[in-house]
């Protein structure tokens, strides 16, 4: 079953490295590039480069550079006609050997902003006016999980996901981000769930997590539609409603869990006219088909229990 991304959402799954691909519609103001992915445990450096096109010697807008080399650091500098400028440094290592991360660039008027592991760490102003940069780079000692163009526009034809149907049947996200939202968390679906609308949840597991929830709820009556229930104490996903008081039967069956301890992971939740349909990393997880025929008064996303959570668009 093909994974089709909402516009404004473009992500690659397992990336190779070196990594060096077109970023979709070009940087812009308010875009935010996510890279999840695992540091090396004999991990010395890696970098993350936003370049002005994709021949070799191109401008370096930003270069991101973490060294493991006895002074841990990380080194942020920019690269203008083959000439390295300033370099900039900060005496703090944000990464460990062998573990899993989550590191965010978030595109802004004056400067990047660099997050990781849900923590500001850095803000690198512009040396290259951001609209040039095309292209992203990433290599080094590590190993890439995902890399996601959070408020870009989308480049049909490029890319490892499929070629797109036509616009008007794409899946659509309707709210604005919400970036590092607190747990408990509970999110206004504004107009209820239509069809093709889709919720993006991004989160980490805590490696001593037991269980958490993600409900999709009429919020007049409190009728649970979907209740999706990761166990970890279990090693399963639970899935089931509650309608008019009472639990449904549950349903198992999936096709593959990327709810690990101490893992991040990337939803995709898809309304469809008879079905929800549940992507986890980019795979199909399962179908849980409609229990609550008027799915259109789902109007509440509430997720809690243990789990961090780093991007939610509703």
């Amino acid at each position: 079953m093909a994974y089709v991304p909402a516009p404004g959402y473009q992500p690659t799954y397992s990336p190779t490295l070196p990594y060096n691909k077109p970023i979709p519609g070009g940087l812009s103001v308010g875009m935010s590039i996510y890279i999840q992915g695992v540091a090396n445990e004999h991990m010395r450096r890696f970098f993350v480069n936003f370049v002005v096109g994709h021949n070799p010697g191109a401008d370096i807008a930003f270069h991101f550079n973490p060294r493991f080399d006895g002074w841990d650091k990380v080194v942020l500098n920019s690269q203008h006609d083959g000439q390295w400028g300033r370099e900039e440094r900060k005496l703090s290592m944000p990464f460990s050997r062998g573990a899993a991360f989550e590191l965010v660039f978030m595109v802004l008027a004056e400067h990047y902003k660099v997050v990781v592991n849900g923590t500001p760490f850095y803000e690198f102003k512009h040396r290259i006016p951001l609209q040039m940069v095309t292209h992203l780079q990433v290599d080094g000692d590590l190993e890439l999980q995902s890399i996601n163009f959070i408020g870009g526009q989308p480049t049909f034809g490029e890319g490892p996901v499929h070629s797109h149907p036509p616009w008007n049947n794409l899946p659509t996200m309707e709210g604005p981000p919400i970036f590092n939202p607190p747990v408990p968390f509970i999110g206004k679906l504004r107009g209820g769930l239509i069809a093709r609308r889709t919720i993006i949840i991004k989160g980490f597991v805590p490696v001593s997590a037991r269980s958490f929830a993600i409900n999709f709820k009429v919020g007049a009556s409190g009728d649970v539609a979907m209740h999706i229930n990761p166990r970890l104490n279990e090693g399963v996903v639970v899935r089931n409603s509650h309608l008019n008081g009472s639990w449904g039967s549950e349903e198992r069956n999936i096709s593959y869990n990327p709810f690990g301890p101490g893992q991040f992971f990337d939803l995709s939740i898809r309304c469809g006219t008879d079905r929800f349909k549940v992507y986890g990393n980019g795979q199909h997880l399962f179908d849980f088909y409609h229990r609550l025929t008027a799915f259109q008064r789902v109007d509440v996303l509430e997720i809690k229990g243990d789990v961090t959570l780093s991007y939610v668009q509703i």
